[in-house]
């Protein structure tokens, strides 16, 4: 406690959701007093929001908070709370694996933390109370309480929860419960105020994002009244599902000039067999599709996806032919998996036979890994030389260097300064590590040709440090 302040830490894992989440839980501490604490060892309170999508992340969170636990022995007032996914989905069995985590929080029970966080608190004269929040709420979408928004260049804004799909390797549903999509004035309310903070670039969130719909309002709707907010000059959105890639959606992007030519579009697998055993409910076929409608509405459009390997019964031949699909498609950019068991999912009762040894999982994953940053570091090295605009994030490793990004999602890294972030640079990009790329600013660049930096060989300008 400072200045008579409780202080709250939030530390979270996992995807876009998680940390809008945090951010929520960071304003709904701020609005009861708490002041936001920039490590644990600061604070009074310490949250752990996690994700429950693999097993190597709730591992490494039930290892962290056993290191946290070091804090609560120097200080037993101090308060530990597991948020998040992985809170949903142990739930008590948490408190007992830990037992000194003092509060187990599933998505839907942040409108209730301080209340809970009051009744762990310990107390002179009172037993130390432990407590679990877990019920799903299917109407709680959290309106009327604020985010605390940590970054001030670009908003993360959620217009859907939960999941109504069910993949047979996925926990979300579970854990997140059935979907359910925000009033579309809410949304748009919450947009109008970010802009005139001054973010103009957004990120609309749902797990199965452009499965939106409110009353007449569809996802291209959404969309296009999100791109037309004044203030708002970049408008991203993830993770689509394939299936509801329409050609509405299609035109939206290409007709909104401040949606971004960048989609992420996950297929997990190329095979149709394996696409059926996971329930996706489109084929490679139909993927591929998808595909070249998207390149035909937006031809400079950068795709990125995600891609399971080693899913229970996957062959040989499975795994070829996503090999084939990727190689077809040539994604911008690509998250890589191997298939890890979720207990309560379906594919964990499949037969015990049909599951992958670990050591061709672990071959497949690395051959997946290879071929796809070779195909992106190709795609990039054929772009250094574009004149981009960045919007700047924020200073890179280096000193004297900026972080940031283009409207297809590629990060550069370039000469600035503080000053610049959450500004707009025109830039060159002028080499590539394979991932990301080095950047000078437009007028720099032509002071000497692009010619003369695209006439050294690749071999020597990969060979250059890069700067951040």
């Amino acid at each position: 406690m400072r200045n008579g302040r409780r202080r709250a830490y939030v530390e979270t894992y996992g995807c876009q959701m998680n940390i809008s989440d945090g951010e929520l839980m960071e304003g709904v501490l701020e609005e009861d007093g708490y002041e936001i604490a920039q490590s644990p060892e600061e604070a009074d309170v310490i949250l752990v929001n996690t994700c429950a999508i693999r097993e190597h992340a709730e591992r490494r969170v039930l290892g962290r908070v056993a290191q946290l636990n070091g804090l609560k022995r120097e200080r037993p007032e101090v308060v530990i709370g597991v948020t998040g996914c992985m809170a949903q989905r142990m739930g008590d069995r948490l408190l007992a694996r830990a037992p000194y985590v003092d509060l187990v929080m599933g998505p839907d029970g942040y409108r209730r933390l301080p209340s809970a966080l009051r009744a762990v608190r310990p107390a002179a004269g009172r037993p130390r109370k432990r407590l679990s929040v877990l019920d799903l709420d299917p109407g709680e979408n959290y309106l009327g309480l604020e985010q605390r928004r940590r970054s001030q260049v670009t908003a993360w804004v959620p217009i859907q929860r939960g999941c109504d799909h069910r993949c047979t390797f996925c926990i979300v549903p579970y854990v997140r419960g059935p979907e359910k999509n925000r009033d579309p004035r809410d949304v748009l309310a919450e947009i109008g105020e970010v802009a005139d903070q001054g973010i103009s670039e957004v990120t609309l969130l749902g797990q199965t994002v452009n499965s939106y719909e409110h009353g007449d309002w569809t996802f291209p709707d959404l969309l296009r009244a999100v791109a037309r907010v004044p203030g708002v000059r970049r408008v991203r959105f993830t993770s689509p599902h394939p299936n509801d890639v329409t050609p509405e959606l299609v035109e939206a992007m290409a007709e909104e000039p401040a949606i971004c030519e960048q989609l992420h579009l996950p297929v997990q697998s190329g095979s149709n067999r394996v696409l059926k055993r996971m329930v996706r409910r489109y084929t490679a076929e139909s993927f591929m599709e998808k595909v070249e409608m998207v390149r035909a509405g937006v031809p400079d459009i950068a795709l990125s996806t995600d891609v399971i390997v080693g899913f229970p019964g996957e062959s040989e031949e499975d795994f070829e032919q996503t090999l084939e699909l990727l190689a077809e498609v040539r994604f911008d950019d690509a998250f890589t998996y191997r298939y890890s068991p979720r207990a309560g999912t379906p594919a964990t009762r499949l037969p015990a036979d049909q599951f992958i040894p670990d050591d061709v999982g672990q071959r497949r994953l690395e051959t997946l890994i290879a071929e796809t940053r070779a195909v992106q570091a190709e795609i990039n090295r054929g772009e250094v030389g574009r004149l981009e605009e960045l919007l700047i994030e924020r200073k890179g490793k280096t000193p004297g260097t900026v972080m940031g990004r283009t409207r297809r999602n590629k990060a550069a890294v370039m000469p600035g300064g503080e000053a610049d972030i959450g500004r707009y640079r025109t830039a060159h990009l002028v080499r590539t590590t394979g991932a990301t790329f080095v950047a000078e600013p437009a007028a720099a660049v032509l002071a000497e040709p692009v010619a003369a930096v695209l006439a050294e060989p690749v071999a020597a300008v990969l060979a250059e440090p890069v700067a951040g």
